[in-house]
């Protein structure tokens, strides 16, 4: 059962700062104080999403925001916000190089967009702006709207309309083709790295179950509901993914375990037939 947005950003912390972590409090909190200076009239407010708004993340998480701005940004606003973002990567805090995020036009940003039309965005590990549609989905806005995390401005319900069941369930299907196509690309790491091989055991679950109930789970809540629901072949790969979380970063750079990867591969194919998604 989903919880109330009071009860939820209580077990965050929200009283007392965003999130739990003071060092990422008070990037975050630069971060809002500086884009309100640079947009001035067209800041319209900012948010946390992701792992933060969903109860789950921890001192190896991305740090997923959203600015919603009132109108499209202008060129010179661009270059202030570049230079802001590179003046908060060099910050002497691992947290001011994990945040991930895009500027939003409020219109825009209203509706699920079919086109995924592209956003200013910030890549993590990145200190440069680019236009990419990587926060232009339902799964972003439904986070957002159901539980994201205020950091200055509206309450989201207001800025973001409900988002209906089949465009979260489309987008989650989309999700699966998607990634069962990205499942046997090659790594720098090899054939697969030990960071892609438990992602997509927990992005196919978290999709799976999107699929089924409509609402976005974390990626614990859906491996929970997935050892419940799929079948129990899969148990141990679910299990040995939850337990892959530390040095996410080190994992990017070495080669994942050959039977994990022959088994994430035919579990990528299990997941295809569970949502009738074909190749």
């Amino acid at each position: 059962m989903e919880k109330p947005r009071e009860e939820h950003r209580a077990e965050t912390g929200v009283d007392n700062g965003p999130t739990v972590f003071p060092e990422l409090n008070a990037v975050l909190q630069d971060l809002v104080t500086s884009t309100r200076a640079i947009l001035a009239e067209n800041f319209c407010a900012a948010y946390l999403q992701g792992s933060f708004a969903l109860g789950e993340a921890d001192e190896y998480s991305d740090v997923d925001f959203l600015i919603v701005t009132n109108d499209e940004v202008r060129e010179a606003q661009l270059l202030d916000l570049q230079a802001m973002h590179k003046r908060l990567f060099a910050l002497e805090t691992a947290w001011a190089q994990h945040l991930e995020g895009s500027y939003a036009p409020r219109e825009r940003f209203r509706q699920v967009d079919p086109s995924r039309s592209a956003f200013l965005f910030l890549d993590n590990g990145a200190s440069n702006l680019v236009w990419d549609d990587h926060c232009n989905t339902a799964v972003v806005r439904w986070v957002l709207r159901e539980h994201g995390i205020v950091l200055a401005g509206p309450d989201p319900e207001s800025v973001i309309d409900p988002v209906p069941t089949e465009q979260l369930r489309r987008e989650a299907l989309n999700g699966i083709r998607e990634f069962a196509a990205w499942a046997p690309e090659p790594t720098k790491a090899g054939p697969m790295s030990r960071w892609k091989q438990p992602y997509l055991v927990l992005t196919f679950c978290r999709m799976l179950h999107t699929l089924q109930n409509a609402r976005v789970a974390s990626k614990r809540e859906a491996a929970a509901w997935a050892l419940e629901t799929l079948d129990p072949e899969w148990a141990t790969l679910i299990r040995r993914a939850l337990a892959e979380r530390p040095d996410p970063w080190l994992r990017v750079y070495q080669p994942a375990n050959p039977e994990l990867v022959e088994q994430t591969l035919a579990f990528t194919d299990y997941v295809l037939q569970e949502a009738g998604a074909g190749r």
